[in-house]
């Protein structure tokens, strides 16, 4: 079994560390708020008290926290993990944020003889708490060998897709056809109510047929009953449709659906919806037919 430390115990790395440990590892989690330690103590695992703590004796540090600036904090920050880890420790990064930055890390962590994948997961908070979650991974086939037993206990769909960085890409694209899908969900369904559709059946025949997604049957529920606990909040989706479109600028990409959609993420985010789940950009739509009721 492998000495893991996992770094950011918040919605979605609360409960993969959980599974880790239900799967025999010895797991310490550490996070800013050491309340979000307690399923992970209840699963056999331990609250660390500092990072130093954390890392300390691990064969894995695991990181999952939400965006670029944080994960350079974790790791190359005073006393973070490349200060305090021992040689040779494989870094395991689960967050999703810039590829470019990512491949800056990864330089850093071979020239400091550590060993490092990114590993940007989907599935959202359902996908993590079934272990459900597809996992993008990028770095050297070797370490991903290596990885692959532990983000097995995690993910159902578990990909290596290039070098350093490609883990990142491949979850820009990703954040850029759920952010699409979901908008296109929630026009249909404000499109369904004005025309007084029994709205329910409406999404499980739409849901049968090429209309159908894993957005739609995961977010139906959701749009139906207006309820938009988190997830995944949109503050999060926002800062994703950032690297897509920055990336895409950068590659010589033309995104004109992208750029549209990172523009109505953006305006749910201004109108006070970013802690909601991204469901929530049906509420977007809503303002815009004038339907809104708050």
């Amino acid at each position: 079994m492998t000495n893991i430390a996992f770094i950011g115990l918040g919605i979605m790395g609360n409960p993969m560390a959980v599974h880790l440990a239900n799967a025999g590892h010895t797991v310490a989690g550490f996070d800013r708020s050491p309340e979000r330690a307690k399923e992970l103590i209840e699963a056999g695992g331990r609250a660390a008290t500092s990072l130093a703590d954390a890392v300390k004796n691990a064969d894995v540090v695991a990181v999952m926290v939400p965006d670029s600036p944080d994960v350079q904090q974790v790791l190359e920050g005073e006393d973070g993990v490349f200060q305090l880890a021992e040689t040779g420790t494989l870094i395991i990064d689960f967050s999703s944020i810039r590829p470019d930055v990512t491949q800056q890390l990864a330089e850093q962590a071979r020239a400091l003889g550590f060993r490092m994948l990114d590993a940007p997961v989907s599935g959202g908070e359902a996908g993590a708490r079934n272990a459900a979650l597809s996992i993008m991974v990028g770095g050297e086939a070797d370490d991903f060998a290596v990885a692959k037993p532990l983000f097995d206990v995690v993910g159902k769909t578990v990909v290596h897709v290039g070098p350093s960085g490609s883990g990142q890409t491949v979850k820009a694209a990703n954040q850029l056809i759920v952010a699409a899908n979901i908008q296109a969900v929630s026009e249909a369904v404000i499109f369904l109510e004005a025309y007084g559709v029994d709205t329910k059946a409406a999404l499980e025949v739409l849901g049968g047929g090429l209309a159908g997604s894993a957005v739609l049957n995961q977010k139906k529920e959701n749009m139906l009953s207006r309820s938009f606990q988190p997830g995944f909040r949109i503050d999060l989706h926002h800062k994703d449709m950032g690297i897509v479109t920055a990336a895409a600028r950068e590659a010589g990409v033309v995104v004109p659906l992208g750029a549209l959609v990172a523009q109505l993420v953006a305006s749910a985010r201004a109108n006070g919806d970013g802690g909601l789940d991204h469901s929530a950009l049906l509420r977007g739509v809503e303002r815009l037919s004038g339907k809104a009721t708050d």
